[in-house]
């Protein structure tokens, strides 16, 4: 009996002891696991949109950001009319009653009703005060400038991923984290307790800083939109640098969209063209080619070419230049254009040496700028080289580039001989502007010495000059330096070239003397008069001049008497229906007026600053409420003019 007794005891102990280690490994060591099973079973989480980081241009403009917006969502079980409250939600979100009487049936614990509604849907979805319909915030891309930038700065979708342009290549550091919506359920999943929902685990995403300047990006849409519209053109493409760091201030393609509804428009309009199309260069080459013959001292300036009176034949082909030309000296090869001088010079240098020139300059691979969809164009290698080849290289055909990859090789030839690399993002900082990461310009690779840069500088400025083929790039008180292009299209169809579409192009740089900017304005196919003379030499003069009153360059030559007119997009003789001349209003010692924007919009400022020829520095967005100088006043190129702008209180 005693033994039993024992037994029994025994038995309890080692269960309890049992009991206890368990409790020990629940209670104590896996305290945090059930915790975290609990949570789950009684709280609901509802993935939100991260808050993506600010898109700034380089001085601290916006371009892009994320605006708090509401979005409204539903607790069907809470919701004791489903029918009344669809009919009632119907006519405010613009949703079908059966659509909305379906969710508000459900008998599910959360769903979303309408994510980022807009203000006014908000408020009269308030005003219905409906029990188990609730609001919390979210983050909506906005971008305030509509269409402006929109192919560099690209878009997101509603995750929102980015898409296009920096968005998309950014992506990963302006993303942010996403926060969680969290309410409070029951164990059979409903909603308890007040109702109110808990925000958790959302972090901003990095910001970006471009080198993008707001300004010169608005002139330069401005005026290539004038331009491929009276050209009647397919497409058009401006890209503007400065010279000596290799900063993109503009890259503008036409025609463009506007990021804040991108599915309204075709794909082809989001396309960033100045790094995604190529086309033939033509005679905006023979920059490179001659800049690699005068680097060899294989040509001098003066040296005297014979042009054959306009007919060359070339590996079984036949060669022509625009006029009979006999003996040209290289700088008349450039400022006349002439095709067969330059197959001449290109000879000089061979294959293998011209090959190795433009491959210095850039040509035929990928800049590396950090922008999604970049194309390299096509230069084969010099093997592959016929003799024809070799002279239609020379003057620019047989070979394909990006609009940013001859706007950067002449940019090279502007700062005395050097390749520059500089990212569209200067640098990403933190939600409180520490500096993350800077993506300083750096030197490639100087491709000629700082001598035949200057001479071949010298030689572009006869191209504006009277007699050469850039006349209309001239810009009133400012040497040009630059040169005109114009290439035949490939027809698809036959393989060969088209017999009416052309490319036409002009690239420059403005002061010779010290350059400020680089430009390169790229018409797809103008109609009627097709040379890049006449069609893009005037889009580049008008943006070069509004820019250089922008950046307060003082001119460097005598300004023409009377009020600056700046020259027309098309060529002086075309008539047009609506002319687009913008003038400057003089005032005593010649001075343009500053008008009274107080009050306007952004838009109407820029109407106002096209329609005037004023250029100014806009700050901030909404209203403008303050100016400098004020309404009435002179504009000195000693200071700067700006507008402020400020959201309506």
């Amino acid at each position: 009996m005693r033994f039993r007794i024992r037994m029994v005891c025994l038995v309890f102990v080692v269960a309890f002891c049992l009991v206890a280690v368990r409790a020990f490994q629940l209670q104590v060591q896996g305290e945090q696991e059930w915790r975290k099973r609990a949570e789950r079973q009684h709280q609901k989480v509802i993935p939100l949109t991260p808050r993506r980081g600010t898109i700034f241009d380089r001085n601290g403009e916006e371009l892009a950001l994320s605006i708090e917006v509401d979005s409204i969502y539903v607790q069907p079980r809470q919701v004791t009319d489903p029918a009344a409250a669809a009919r009632a939600l119907s006519g405010v979100l613009s949703m079908s009653a059966a659509s909305l009487k379906a969710k508000l049936s459900s008998g599910k614990s959360f769903l979303w009703l309408k994510r980022q509604v807009t203000p006014r849907e908000s408020e009269l979805v308030r005003a219905l005060e409906i029990a188990g319909v609730g609001f919390t915030k979210e983050h909506r891309r906005f971008y305030p400038n509509s269409e402006q930038g929109a192919q560099v700065i690209g878009f997101t979708g509603v995750d929102p991923k980015g898409l296009e342009g920096v968005e998309l290549k950014y992506d990963a550091e302006i993303l942010g984290q996403s926060g969680y919506l969290v309410t409070e359920r029951d164990a059979l999943g409903r909603g308890i307790g007040s109702g109110e929902v808990v925000i958790e685990g959302q972090n901003q995403g990095s910001n970006l800083q471009l080198t993008i300047d707001k300004n010169i990006q608005y002139i330069a849409e401005k005026e290539l939109a004038a331009g491929v519209r009276e050209a009647n053109a397919k497409a058009g493409t401006v890209v503007v640098l400065d010279p000596m760091t290799g900063e993109v201030l503009a890259m503008a393609s036409q025609p463009d969209f506007n990021p804040n509804a991108f599915y309204k428009y075709r794909p082809n309009q989001w396309r960033n063209r100045a790094i995604c199309d190529t086309f033939e260069p033509g005679s905006t080459l023979k920059l490179f080619m001659m800049a690699a013959a005068l680097n060899e001292g294989l040509v001098r300036m003066d040296q005297k070419i014979y042009c054959e009176n306009g007919v060359f034949k070339v590996g079984g082909k036949v060669i022509h230049d625009h006029h009979k030309y006999k003996d040209l000296s290289v700088l008349e090869i450039l400022k006349y254009s002439s095709n067969i001088g330059s197959a001449k010079i290109g000879k000089m240098l061979e294959r293998e040496r011209l090959y190795r020139y433009l491959t210095d300059f850039g040509f035929g691979q990928n800049t590396g700028i950090d922008l999604p969809g970049e194309v390299p164009g096509l230069l084969r290698r010099p093997s592959q080289w016929f003799e024809i080849d070799l002279a239609a290289i020379s003057f620019g055909q047989g070979m394909t580039i990006t609009a940013l990859q001859l706007a950067r090789a002449t940019a090279a030839i502007a700062n005395g001989g050097y390749l520059m690399d500089a990212p569209v993002v200067s640098k990403v900082t933190d939600h409180e502007g520490r500096v993350l990461t800077s993506n300083p310009p750096r030197a490639i690779k100087r491709v000629v010495s700082e001598d035949v840069a200057r001479q071949v500088r010298e030689m572009m400025t006869t191209v504006s000059e009277e007699g050469g083929t850039g006349t209309l790039a001239a810009v009133p008180g400012f040497r040009v330096a630059g040169k005109t292009g114009t290439a035949q299209k490939v027809d698809p169809v036959t393989g060969g070239y088209s017999v009416d579409k052309r490319v036409a192009s002009f690239v420059g740089f403005v002061p010779a003397e010290n350059p400020r900017l680089v430009i390169l304005s790229v018409i797809d196919e103008p109609e009627g008069k097709t040379y890049g003379g006449l069609v893009a030499a005037p889009v580049f003069s008008r943006i070069a001049s509004q820019s250089l009153r922008y950046l307060k360059v003082a001119p460097t030559a005598p300004l023409p008497a009377g009020p600056m007119a700046l020259p027309p997009v098309m060529e002086v003789s075309v008539p047009l229906e609506e002319p687009t001349l913008a003038t400057l209003e003089p005032a005593d010692g010649g001075a343009p007026i500053m008008p009274n924007f107080s009050g306007m919009s952004y838009r109407q400022v820029l109407q106002t600053m096209g329609k005037t020829g004023v250029n100014l520095r806009l700050k901030g967005h909404g209203r403008v409420v303050e100016q400098s100088p004020p309404a009435g006043r002179p504009i000195s190129y000693s200071s700067e003019a700006w507008v402020r702008l400020a959201p309506p209180t």
